[in-house]
């Protein structure tokens, strides 16, 4: 009782506000469940806690880094990766399963030095024959070169062709390599059937088709690049060195009588096209990287000139018939272009013409008289470029939409300015007239089961032409 008379006004004041709070929270229960929200928070932030520390036994320990110096894929020895070649021709496919068909069980030929016929062949018994055969064609003098029909001359045949005389025998097909095919050329001589084509898979096939022996199909396979096929080069003056190109950067030349595919050029670049004068068995030319042109020359061992051309990627190189200073180009950026080499300025360079496409354009090719340039384009168009000085340019529709699993179409020439002959999506070989600007003929045949995307016309004998298709089969149509 004498401790409260000594509290003063305010003190007594103040406890009686403390004791009616705390009635009120005892009215509320805000004590217990402040407890419990209190023991709820520190078991979470417990768990967390011991969460956040547990070491994992599958963690490594921290490692610095090493310093690692890079180094280019060519310096050790390996090809581009594939990522970089999902705008390929024809296109290889930029997909897992293309990437793993790449690299087969085989080793790939990435050595730089020479890889010798046996080991780069991957056929079955021996392929003792084919250069044998390669040889004698090769040591036939120029003049005894002849043509089929009784010696009549190219143009003579050309005059009496009948495009429905041309027919498709079975004896005439041939898988000759797995995959598909990108280049398809006849070995250049009159007394033989000797095919060479190159594959996706950097394979390069041969098909005797004379031959007759019951143990031989006539069919040689090789693996000397370990990329796909982009160029075949052979010339008629020497037919036992042939020249092939892979989009992994390397030029090699097989040669019959060493017997050995020698590496040529390497780059770490693709290369995309290959193709020589017809008059100069010394020089390459060749389409290198973006835009990029080379020329090649064996006397010195080494790239003399080095162009930027277009702006993109160059799918074909082709020389003039009877100018060989004048060549004409394809590209991905659009455009074929027609150039003078001897007035080919090195930092500017100006084509003599220039034919644009609304996309790109796969192939220019010259018509046998040269007089005629032959363009095949994605834009769904087939130009002819005509003229004195290739003036007047004619455009014809033709499908040209192969998607992604078949090698683009390239329009060729036949054997005169007559007929441009192209693959058709129905699994047949279109004929187109220049003159007439237009589609004049289809060949067919029950025999025909895959759709042919490349072409190469026999040199001398008239009317025996060869379709190649993205199942590894070559067809060759014949006279009668």
């Amino acid at each position: 009782m004498a401790s409260s008379q000594k509290l003063t006004e305010y003190e007594r004041k103040r406890l009686e506000n403390i004791r009616r709070n705390d009635e009120m929270m005892a009215a509320l229960k805000i004590h217990s469940k402040a407890t419990e929200l209190s023991a709820s928070s520190s078991a979470k932030r417990q768990r967390v806690v011991t969460k956040s520390y547990k070491v994992s036994p599958e963690k490594k320990p921290r490692t610095q880094s090493p310093i690692v110096i890079r180094r280019s894929l060519r310096t050790r020895g390996m090809p581009p990766e594939y990522s970089d070649f999902k705008a390929l021709d024809d296109t290889v496919e930029a997909t897992p399963v293309a990437a793993k068909a790449l690299t087969q069980s085989n080793p790939s030929p990435r050595d730089l030095g020479p890889l010798s016929s046996r080991d780069a062949y991957r056929g079955t018994g021996s392929d003792k024959l084919l250069m044998e055969r390669i040889l004698g064609v090769s040591k036939k003098p120029h003049e005894d070169f002849g043509y089929e029909n009784g010696g009549d001359s190219i143009k003579g045949a050309c005059d009496r062709l009948e495009l429905g005389s041309l027919s498709l025998n079975p004896e005439n097909i041939a898988r000759v390599v797995p995959g598909r095919i990108m280049n398809v050329r006849f070995l250049p001589c009159s007394n033989s059937k000797l095919i060479v084509v190159g594959n996706k898979f950097g394979d390069v096939g041969f098909w005797d088709v004379d031959s007759s022996m019951d143990k031989d199909d006539g069919i040689y396979l090789y693996h000397p690049h370990p990329g796909p096929i982009s160029g075949i080069s052979i010339q008629q003056q020497c037919s036992s060195k042939i020249f092939t190109s892979c989009y992994f950067g390397f030029i090699r030349l097989m040669d019959a009588e060493k017997e050995v595919f020698d590496l040529v050029y390497s780059s770490n670049d693709s290369i995309y096209s290959l193709s020589q004068r017809p008059d100069d068995i010394k020089c390459l030319y060749f389409s290198e990287g973006r835009g990029g042109f080379n020329f090649w020359d064996e006397r010195v061992g080494k790239c003399s000139t080095q162009w930027n051309l277009h702006e993109d990627r160059i799918n074909s190189i082709d020389f003039n018939s009877e100018n060989s200073n004048i060549m004409a180009t394809s590209s991905s950026d659009g455009t074929a272009c027609i150039w003078d080499l001897r007035s080919v300025n090195v930092d500017q360079p100006k084509p003599l013409k220039e034919v644009r496409h609304n996309r790109a354009v796969q192939s220019a090719y010259f018509s046998p008289s040269g007089s005629s340039l032959a363009t095949t384009s994605m834009d769904d168009t087939v130009g002819i470029v005509t003229g004195v000085n290739f003036d007047n340019t004619s455009m014809i529709k033709h499908n040209n939409q192969t998607g992604r699993w078949i090698s683009s179409f390239r329009a060729i020439w036949g054997w005169d300015d007559s007929y441009v002959f192209i693959g058709n999506m129905k699994r047949g070989v279109d004929v187109i007239s220049p003159a007439q600007k237009r589609t004049i003929f289809t060949l067919e045949s029950p025999h025909m089961s895959a759709i042919p995307c490349r072409f190469d016309a026999h040199p001398y004998n008239v009317g025996m032409l060869a379709g190649a298709t993205s199942g590894g089969q070559v067809y060759m149509w014949t006279l009668g």
